[in-house]
């Protein structure tokens, strides 16, 4: 099964406060309250997501954590892996950012397969923003046509297409 960390979880529920936050700022015990994260893990997240500067820091008594930058221009892609680290399914997909290559890498047939996979859920990641994920939730079909996947058209009894009827085959 493919699946986040459960920190990288509280991170995006943590981001996702700070937007609704509209530019203000939140300490992390109200963060911790409105979102039910654990403030332990809550404060823990919050100094990862400082040190890769997605979040800002201020102190005094007004002070809190807010957003570096506007939702808008904060991607899911980015917010994963400051979290996580490169987002991939398989260890070839990661290694060309200097890791060591895969032992079968010079003879794996599916590698670009992988590649290609590994560049899809990257660019969808990358398609979707914090300020997406404060939005409304749009309904499934047209989620899917905006990731790249086609929707299916509603299927129509009422008059046959166009190359049937040329044709005079009946469906």
């Amino acid at each position: 099964m493919l699946r986040m960390s459960k920190m990288t979880d509280y991170g995006i529920v943590l981001m996702t406060e700070l937007a609704r936050a509209e530019g203000g700022t939140r300490t992390t015990r109200e963060l911790a309250a409105r979102t039910r994260v654990p403030l332990p893990s809550a404060s823990k997240v919050l100094k990862g997501l400082l040190q890769a500067g997605l979040v800002v820091s201020h102190r005094g008594a007004n002070g809190g954590y807010g957003l570096a930058r506007p939702p808008a221009s904060l991607s899911l892609a980015e917010l994963v892996a400051s979290l996580e680290g490169p987002v991939s399914l398989t260890e070839c997909g990661e290694h060309t950012s200097g890791g060591a290559p895969c032992e079968l890498e010079s003879v794996c047939q599916v590698r670009g397969h992988w590649r290609l996979i590994n560049q899809a859920i990257q660019e969808a990641l990358g398609r979707l923003t914090l300020a997406d994920l404060i939005a409304p939730v749009p309904r499934m079909p047209e989620r899917l046509v905006g990731l790249g996947v086609p929707a299916r058209s509603p299927v129509s009894t009422a008059t046959p297409s166009a190359s049937s009827s040329s044709s005079g085959a009946r469906s």
